[in-house]
């Protein structure tokens, strides 16, 4: 049963990852615009980052379609995504399709964190280019490299953002960013190597302590969902999105 509570973290949450997108996108020069309905950039955003946040669910369906719709023919280069941050929307009428749900999930402030198991694990905040370069090769291990980073060095100074690094034997292995706004802290680009128990955990009192006092929230998927979800999160309500691939509708 979703709670007046479940509804305004929901909505702190919904608000706080667009408050991030539009931070990503800063750091590149590029900076996006907050509408009543919806965060928009009307430029490339750098991988992995969409140009369209929703910022409220079907009562403002009307307004984000039009904004969609608008960017869909302004000549803004493809593939890009819009975040369909309440699941409200049906864009394939545009030629959009979808690519991927997720959940929200959120912790009050003040819920205990589980303990984190002991481990040889430090948690650092990146303070300066070269650690950050570090750390988005670990964080993105695995995967071909996108042609321009995707955190620059200029989110290091931004107060309300903090990079988090594992690192064990002088090497990163397990990161997560943490960025607050209007009372919450989001948690994004997680990532722990399965071989350390507890380090999911220790990541998030890594978030806590950068930003004591605050509800944590974010989205999450498949298995990394389940996995907050026994951490202690509550599921929020669904998020889809979609992307507007290379061929014209």
């Amino acid at each position: 049963m979703t709670t007046p509570a479940d509804t305004t973290l929901l909505l702190s949450a919904v608000r706080n990852n667009a408050v991030w997108c539009d931070a990503v996108c800063r750091s590149h020069g590029r900076p996006g615009t907050f509408e009543p309905h919806a965060w928009v950039s009307h430029t490339p955003t750098p991988p992995f980052y969409p140009n369209v946040v929703t910022l409220s669910g079907a009562e403002g369906a009307d307004g984000q379609r039009a904004t969609v719709a608008a960017l869909a023919t302004s000549g803004l280069a493809r593939p890009w995504a819009v975040k369909d941050s309440f699941a409200a929307l049906d864009l394939t009428p545009l030629g959009f399709r979808p690519l991927f749900d997720a959940t929200w999930i959120g912790r009050s402030a003040g819920t205990p964190l589980p303990s984190a198991v002991a481990s040889d694990v430090d948690w650092l905040t990146v303070r300066d280019a070269a650690l950050l370069a570090a750390w988005e090769a670990a964080w993105s291990s695995g995967a071909e490299p996108p042609e321009e980073a995707v955190f620059c060095p200029a989110l290091l100074a931004d107060p309300e953002v903090a990079v988090l690094a594992g690192i064990r034997d002088g090497r990163v292995i397990a990161g997560v960013v943490a960025n607050r706004s209007d009372g919450v802290t989001g948690i994004s680009n997680l990532f722990v190597p399965g071989d350390v128990p507890g380090l999911r955990a220790a990541a998030l009192a890594a978030v806590a302590a950068a930003f004591p006092g605050t509800a944590l929230v974010g989205y999450e998927h498949g298995d990394d969902l389940a996995a907050m979800l026994a951490l202690g999160f509550t599921a929020l309500g669904p998020l889809r999105v979609w992307e507007l691939g290379t061929a014209a509708p």
